[in-house]
């Protein structure tokens, strides 16, 4: 579409009762980000009050009409999700305004390919509007829904404001303390280590720790409801305090778990009974019958976690209900998914069937195909498939056939075991729940998946063509071509995203890959590529952004050299002199290894001076370049040797790499987040 178009939903599909919109950019030195938010506004072009806005920290309304998904990597840089069911919007709604600001007000115009594309219940995809000539803008309105005659039409709009969520906010009828404003204008007000914003009441959350060890696995309970606004009033008399009801941007503090209480066992060898055992489970059968039907309970009985997993399908917000080893007709055979999800919502059913593997056995085709035929034929919306694999983009897990005959369409989703557990933490040990008992049911799930005989640990296995990849390495006979370094390139991917997965949940942070690729690439050709480089210097390579990290997590597996490298790249602290840089960068690191490697960065000439910590903090005016050079920056990097084997073993490659990211984010990362924020030097060398 172009600006200033529009066009009604009822003529690009059946479908658009329910909608998921999607949103995104890319950014060419990876650590760009925006936030999206919807307004509902009346006849009148502005919101009926200020829970019509929708944001962080107010992502979903009550009855279920907006849903904020959250942000998924892309091949070509990230996408924000938003769920619109238009059948559930109140009568007064004339239009849904779909927007995105930027923190602190930084420029959309450092910020590329940015898009909004509309896709119906059934996965179609119906349209998409690009957004060209990106300057100073610091928020942009991507495009509205809005009534006509009874029927919804889409409108492209791409209009920006410079003013930031502030502006485009006001403009539709809500007043806004700006947070993002107040932060730019008093940094020096932020204390050592990691500074939270405070809350409403002006307490502010305690300090998070590093990663390495799991944190107190306690409930979280009567948390802030996700769908409350957070409002700040100002001191006023009664005939004046709704007039000076304010929306306040600042995120909601972390909630952390409470202190587990003092055992009342004996000693270490008595085991606390547990809700879901995982210890008597003797094959794969048992694990996979058994992890479904604890799953889809905690699903229909904690509503939290059902919807956090359902809404990613396109699934109502309404009643839900599961069900495990349901047989279904399909002619001489009939079948028997591993489970069915039915949600209800004014009357119409939401079904999805679910085909589960575990202890990393993977997904059978023929078994799916024959489980979209049976929802196809039944009417159902989708079946769902769950393994320790992760799906990606462009390279389907199993690769089935859609009838295009039928006028019912099916769509086919991937949940890997590992997202469960990523979403479990997030709301036990970050965002809590609404009662004790929930609480109890997800920490008992929690426990259940990360116990050793679950079989649901996530990717574990770099796959059959790791050995034959790693020995062409190590003999020089690998060749540009070969189609297993695809799948090695394919598997490091999966395994990076799972380290994202992870990690967010120990921090209860946004964690993702960047991905360094302009709109329009094929994910199967970006892949193509970085295997042809592959081949060439035998090196993996990955970038994580840390929402409030000092910068990018740079992870490098040198399979020539047996070495994996952890680095990140910060900005150089507002000090004038080169030496004051220097000794504030090393009491940042007062407590980093002493194998650190610190390199200097300077402005337009690259890399400067470089050394270890241990002969760094004597002698700190080694850094200093000798040419005068003007700091920008500096670079941090831990190595250590890479695991060999393709499986998850105490000697393997995922395991190094596991533990590679833990050590640098909690002796390293964790120390710099006094510069959460600032960008890192333009121009340094990768």
């Amino acid at each position: 579409m172009t600006k200033g178009a529009n066009v009604a939903l009822a003529t690009l599909s059946e479908n658009t009762g329910s909608v998921t919109i999607s949103l995104e950019w890319s950014s060419p030195n990876g650590d760009g980000d925006a936030d999206v938010s919807v307004l509902l506004l009346g006849a009148d072009g502005k919101v009926r009050s200020n829970a019509d806005f929708f944001f962080y920290n107010n992502p979903a309304a009550a009855n279920g009409s907006v849903q904020l998904l959250g942000q998924t990597p892309t091949g070509n840089g990230n996408e924000d999700r938003i769920q619109l069911d238009l059948t559930a919007l109140p009568s007064d709604v004339e239009r849904a305004v779909v927007a995105a600001s930027r923190h602190q007000r930084a420029a959309f115009g450092q910020l590329e390919n940015l898009r909004i594309t509309l896709t119906d219940a059934g996965g179609e995809r119906l349209l998409g509007f690009s957004i060209s000539g990106a300057s100073m803008e610091s928020a942009f309105v991507f495009g509205e829904m809005y009534r006509r005659n009874d029927e919804w039409k889409f409108r492209a709009v791409g209009q920006g404001y410079e003013t930031g969520l502030a502006g485009l906010a006001t403009d539709y009828g809500i007043e806004i303390d700006d947070d993002d404003e107040q932060d730019a204008e008093a940094p020096q007000a932020e204390p050592e280590g990691k500074k939270e914003r405070e809350d409403v009441s002006g307490a502010a959350p305690p300090a998070s720790a590093g990663v390495p060890a799991p944190r107190p696995a306690g409930p979280v309970v009567d948390a802030p409801a996700a769908d409350v606004p957070v409002i700040a009033t100002a001191e006023a008399g009664p005939a004046t305090a709704a007039a000076g009801r304010r929306l306040r941007t600042a995120r909601k503090k972390v909630t952390l778990p409470k202190a587990p209480r003092k055992s009342l066992a004996e000693n270490d060898s008595w085991r606390s009974a547990r809700l879901f055992p995982a210890s008597s489970l003797k094959n794969d059968r048992e694990r996979e019958i058994r992890a479904t039907s604890i799953l889809l309970s905690v699903m229909a009985h904690v509503p939290e976690f059902g919807r956090r997993l359902t809404a990613g399908f396109g699934a109502p917000s309404g009643h839900i209900e599961t069900f495990t080893e349901v047989t279904l007709p399909n002619g001489d055979s009939p079948r028997r998914p591993d489970g069915i999800i039915r949600i209800e919502r004014a009357g119409k059913l939401w079904t999805a069937l679910v085909e589960t593997k575990t202890n990393g056995n993977p997904l059978k085709a023929q078994q799916v195909q024959d489980y979209m035929d049976i929802a196809a034929r039944r009417g159902y919306e989708a079946v769902i498939t769950l393994s320790n694999d992760v799906a990606l983009e462009g390279s389907p897990l199993v690769l089935v056939k859609v009838d295009g005959r039928r006028k019912h369409k099916v769509a086919l989703w991937h949940l890997s075991w590992a997202e469960v557990t990523h979403q479990a933490q997030m709301l036990i040990r970050h965002e809590g729940v609404r009662n004790e008992i929930r609480a109890w049911m997800l920490q008992e799930l929690l426990q259940y998946l990360q116990h050793e005989n679950s079989g649901c640990h996530g990717f574990q296995n770099m796959g059959p063509a790791w050995v034959p990849v790693r020995n062409g390495i190590d003999q020089e006979t690998l060749c540009p071509g070969d189609q297993r370094a695809v799948l090695v390139v394919e598997s490091w991917e999966r395994l990076i995203r799972q380290v994202c997965l992870r990690l967010g949940g120990e921090l209860g942070e946004k964690v993702m890959p960047v991905q360094r690729a302009r709109r329009g690439t094929d994910p199967q050709s970006r892949r193509t590529a970085l295997a042809e480089r592959f081949c060439e210097d035998g090196r993996l390579h990955a970038e994580i952004r840390i929402d409030g990290a000092a910068g990018v997590l740079a992870v490098t597996a040198d399979l020539r050299l047996g070495k994996l490298r952890t680095s990140i790249d910060v900005a150089a602290p507002d000090q004038v002199y080169p030496l004051s840089r220097v000794k504030r960068l090393l009491k940042q690191l007062v407590e980093a290894p002493a194998d650190l490697h610190v390199q200097t960065l300077l402005d337009g000439q690259g890399a400067g001076p470089r050394g270890t910590l241990e002969k760094l903090r004597p002698e700190p005016g080694d850094l200093v370049p000798r040419n005068a050079g003007q700091i920008s920056g500096f670079r941090l990097s831990l190595s250590k040797s890479v695991g060999s084997t393709r499986g998850n073993a105490e000697s393997g490659f995922i395991r190094s790499v596991d533990d590679a990211v833990d050590r640098f984010y909690s002796s390293v990362i964790v120390h710099l987040e006094a510069w959460a924020g600032r960008r890192s030097p333009e121009g340094a060398p990768a």
